[in-house]
């Protein structure tokens, strides 16, 4: 396959919510590279998602997008459908999307505001969404569903920025566990949790945040979203056939 230096995922199918840009574009680019077609999830960013699209063309690897507002995701089995019908099956599901609170208008939101539309768009559409999509591959005997958490989820963090994320990716990252349960044993069910990541957040952060990076983390830099997709990678891959229910921080060695 062109570009591709391994094919883990040959023959396997796989969808990425919030596949546009950051982790979400990464992850799809990096399970596209192991020889899986990709549905890519978008919700606005549509030209952003159509760079996607072109991206992982280029590796020779069949692709295609869906898009839909997780703000009113009123029906998650017609979702889920949809997805499915793309390639006629699913067998790694990874839900990534979430909403950007550090950038852009998100930042204006009223602390309330904020807290519901996280628990909307980040924890409801995780656990529909994997719960649709997991029966699914569960009565086809196989597949691989991948959340996304945080790694001082359970540590904590000061500020409503670390309030909020830490009830999100704390109640992801323990319905990981209960889902994995409910699954057993045909569908393995897993979540990474990334520390810092160089996002676009990270991109503009202050020397304040650029220095806490590095004093908070053994190997002294800012991950990068690849960092993330190449576990994302290896837990939907055979290799990890005997993982399931874990929450695998991805952070450097964070010390703190």
């Amino acid at each position: 396959m062109s570009g591709s230096t391994f094919a883990v995922l040959q023959n396997q199918h796989a969808v990425v919510t919030g596949a546009s840009g950051g982790i979400g574009r990464a992850i799809a680019l990096e399970l596209a590279r192991a020889g899986a077609s990709v549905v890519a999830h978008f919700n606005q960013s549509r030209e952003s998602a159509k760079d996607v699209v072109r991206a992982v063309e280029d590796l020779g690897t069949p692709v295609d997008t869906i898009q839909a507002d997780f703000r009113d995701l009123t029906n998650s089995d017609e979702l889920v459908e949809q997805a499915w019908s793309v390639f006629g099956s699913v067998d790694v599901w990874v839900n990534n999307a979430g909403v950007d609170l550090l950038t852009g208008p998100g930042t204006e939101m009223k602390y309330d505001e904020k807290l519901r539309l996280l628990l909307d768009v980040d924890v409801r559409s995780t656990l529909l969404l994997s719960r649709a999509a997991g029966n699914r591959m569960q009565a086809a005997g196989r597949g691989t569903i991948i959340n996304i958490g945080w790694d001082q989820a359970d540590r904590g963090m000061e500020g409503d920025s670390g309030e909020l994320f830490a009830t999100a990716r704390n109640a992801i990252m323990g319905f990981t566990r209960s889902l994995a349960v409910s699954m057993a044993p045909e569908v393995r069910v897993n979540c990474v949790a990334p520390g810092w990541v160089r996002t676009a957040w990270g991109e503009q952060a202050s020397p304040y945040w650029q220095d806490r990076v590095r004093s908070e983390t053994l190997l002294k830099r800012w991950g990068t979203p690849e960092d993330i997709a190449r576990m994302v990678r290896f837990l939907a891959s055979s290799e990890a056939g005997w993982i399931t229910g874990q929450v695998i921080n991805v952070n450097g060695g964070a010390v703190r």
